[in-house]
């Protein structure tokens, strides 16, 4: 018998009943962000999301024992699924500051992430009062950690690329234009769609890097 079979032999089995809990959480808070794009808010009730989910009223509660459990643990959920994929991106730019600007931008506008059902979720966040102080204290690091990220990569682009600005502004600037162009598109019948959100945003870059951005995206190389 060779190494790695000896090893796999060695390796614990899978549980089935934690394999099952896990997928059992995973399709609840799925079916939350459904419900909050459809209901809103304060109609998501436990009763309509176990509905939804096709499970029992007692398994929600066996699993986030309250509303308040099931809709803060959907939005940490909502909260990493958005931090993992803007990271993952930057992180296969490269070191260009344009390349990873452009991976950042382009993120935020996957169909993973920018579609009606995740967007009208995150509105129902952003929307109730009651859902800030949840936000502010679960989401807050995750935030900054996007803000300074996005801060860090325009003061490298406004430096390498002989730019004149204040790069913390220009950032800001970017952020608040990526917010608002999902905010228009979480709206119904809005006149544009996602991939022209995005143009929309990679014209603002433009704006501020004309040598590296296009409203296509990144510039092509002359030559």
């Amino acid at each position: 018998m060779d190494e790695v079979s000896a090893e796999r032999m060695e390796e614990p089995p899978v549980a089935p009943r934690k394999a099952s809990r896990e997928a059992r959480r995973l399709q609840l808070i799925e079916a939350t962000i459904d419900t909050l794009a459809t209901e809103g808010y304060s109609r998501t009730t436990l009763t309509n999301v176990a509905a939804r989910a096709g499970l029992s009223h007692g398994l929600v509660i066996f699993h986030f024992q309250s509303k308040e459990g099931l809709l803060t643990e959907t939005l940490l959920y909502l909260a990493e699924e958005y931090r993992q994929n803007w990271r993952r991106a930057v992180a296969a730019a490269g070191e260009s500051p344009a390349a990873q600007l452009s991976a950042l931008i382009g993120a935020d506008f996957l169909p993973e992430i920018c579609n009606p059902v995740r967007l009208s979720a995150w509105c129902a966040f952003w929307g109730e009062a009651q859902s800030r102080p949840i936000y502010q204290q679960k989401c807050g690091s995750n935030d900054l950690d996007y803000i300074h990220a996005l801060e860090d990569i325009c003061a490298r682009l406004v430096e390498t690329g002989g730019y004149a600005g204040d790069a913390s502004r220009i950032a800001r600037i970017l952020r608040v234009t990526i917010e608002g162009v999902w905010l228009d598109l979480m709206i119904m019948n809005t006149p544009f769609d996602r991939q022209d959100g995005l143009k929309t945003v990679f014209t603002c870059a433009a704006a501020f890097f004309p040598a590296h951005f296009t409203e296509d995206g990144l510039a092509k190389p002359e030559g």
